[in-house]
């Protein structure tokens, strides 16, 4: 039996290094929260740790909203999750999100509140839990997972899983290291010339999409679109012509429709637009996917037809945004759809039961089927390693990573937090005073290898109160 005690909540206010536009909104700051919990477990007690950013118009695009509104609305999800979870004792940590998450569904539903905004408050309560657990038991996640030692019931989530274990459809060996898929947002300037003199920025890190080339390594790419083909096409194609110029042949894409289609007649007009232009051929020819088309509002409700590329070949589309719910992945997979995201803030019971699903169905000769990894603007010093570490654990070698660029490494955060994030961690940040600590990206990989030897991601223990707000 394990039981939760006190949980804490922290907050501290993060700002970027240059705009993040995504769909509707640009970031420009955002609030970033962590846990602190409190648990006991035969094996003793321990403390577990989480943490996220609070993203206006991601968890309800809403155009009309204030988004200091969306932020209340994020913290109060988060104290309601913390509220129920406190003082509770279950079996296992998944029986203690189980029940978590259908008791936050109920007050949920009498609040009027959407899916994928009330389980951000449970996935955060989460996460601290498994962190929690992995460090009382001095057992790192994917082993914990692979062995099942959390306690998961996949059949309880899909029921075709019903008697499998984890370790029956996950990798034997996680990664032990990922691609960066690299984020062009909508505004992000395309080529240093793009850089007018005054936005340019000189704190030693890349700005353009050619210079985060050179720097990094890039490979993979996500590229956001809005649904407008007289916005999207020339930037597309701009896109294609500095991915021939630096890495002639080699680039690998996905495509982030934002949710930008109203219906699915105007997404297929879009790609008939983008496969008849020439110059977006060879772009084309190397896209991974296309991610979550059409509005959350209409996704699962509307069968998604294939897509081809121009040379004939299928493309696969996923949700992302409207997998909000544990039906969420089979009911998109009956519509059409080749498969779903993870990402931590959307669940990782949840996200290992999808990917488990995914795994089930392909052995049986139904696929190729997809789990992509995605993010929004994930930083450290928690919630980067942890996220990480849940994709390695899947399987996922191409993942979408963008804190790093929009944000100025772990700068935000005091020497002593980046110095222990770089002892522990040293393969997968670094550090040259008196410049802040850095990503450490090579040849357009990050380092999965002390992440996953620490108990769930991160080998270190903050001291919240010294750089953030209890709240």
């Amino acid at each position: 039996m394990i039981q939760v005690g006190r949980i804490e909540i922290y907050r501290t206010d993060l700002r970027t290094r240059m705009p993040f536009r995504y769909g509707i909104a640009t970031m420009v700051d955002v609030p970033h929260v962590f846990l602190r919990l409190e648990l006991r477990t035969p094996s003793g007690s321990s403390a577990g740790f989480s943490a996220d950013h609070l993203p206006p118009k991601w968890f309800t695009k809403d155009p009309d909203r204030d988004p200091m509104d969306e932020i209340e609305e994020m913290l109060a999800v988060i104290h309601h999750a913390v509220s129920l979870a406190e003082n509770r004792d279950a079996p296992t940590p998944f029986d203690f999100w189980w029940r978590l998450y259908h008791d936050q569904a109920g007050w949920a539903l009498e609040q009027g509140l959407p899916p994928l905004l009330t389980h951000f408050g449970v996935t955060i309560v989460e996460r601290a839990l498994i962190d929690a657990w992995c460090r009382a038991r001095g057992t790192p996640f994917p082993e914990a997972v692979h062995s099942n030692l959390l306690g998961l019931d996949l059949g309880r989530i899909h029921k075709y899983l019903t008697d499998r274990l984890p370790g029956d459809l996950l990798p034997d060996e996680p990664p032990d290291s990922i691609n960066i898929r690299h984020t062009v947002g909508l505004s992000d300037p395309l080529r240093e010339a793009d850089i007018a003199p005054e936005d340019r920025l000189a704190d030693g890190l890349p700005q353009s999409l050619e210079a985060c080339i050179r720097t990094y390594g890039l490979t993979h790419f996500k590229l956001k679109v809005q649904g407008d083909p007289e916005r999207d096409l020339p930037r597309l194609r701009e896109i294609a012509q500095v991915l021939e110029e630096q890495i002639p042949g080699r680039a690998l894409a996905s495509l982030d429709g934002n949710e930008g289609f109203q219906t699915a007649e105007a997404f297929l007009e879009f790609w008939r637009e983008i496969c008849t232009d020439p110059k977006l051929h060879r772009l084309l020819s190397h896209l991974l996917f296309v991610e979550q088309p059409l509005h959350r509002g209409i996704a699962l409700e509307t069968a998604i037809h294939p897509i081809t590329r121009p040379d004939g070949t299928p493309c696969p589309v996923i949700i992302d945004e409207s997998d909000a719910e544990l039906a969420s992945l089979p009911r998109a997979l009956d519509l059409g759809y080749t498969g779903t995201s993870h990402k931590n803030c959307k669940g990782v019971f949840k996200g290992i039961a999808n990917r488990c699903l995914i795994q089930f169905l392909e052995n049986r000769g139904e696929g190729p089927l997809l789990m992509s990894g995605e993010d929004l603007a994930n930083v450290g010093p928690i919630a980067l390693l942890q996220d990480l570490t849940v994709q390695a654990t899947l399987g996922i070698t191409s993942v979408e990573r963008n804190g790093h660029h929009y944000f100025a490494g772990l700068s935000a955060f005091p020497e002593n937090l980046q110095n222990a994030v770089v002892n522990a961690h040293g393969d997968l940040y670094r550090r040259e005073p008196p410049e802040p600590a850095k990503l450490s990206i090579h040849r357009g990989r990050v380092s999965t290898r002390s992440m996953l030897a620490a108990p769930f991601g991160c080998g270190f223990k903050p001291e919240l109160e010294t750089f953030a707000q209890r709240v």
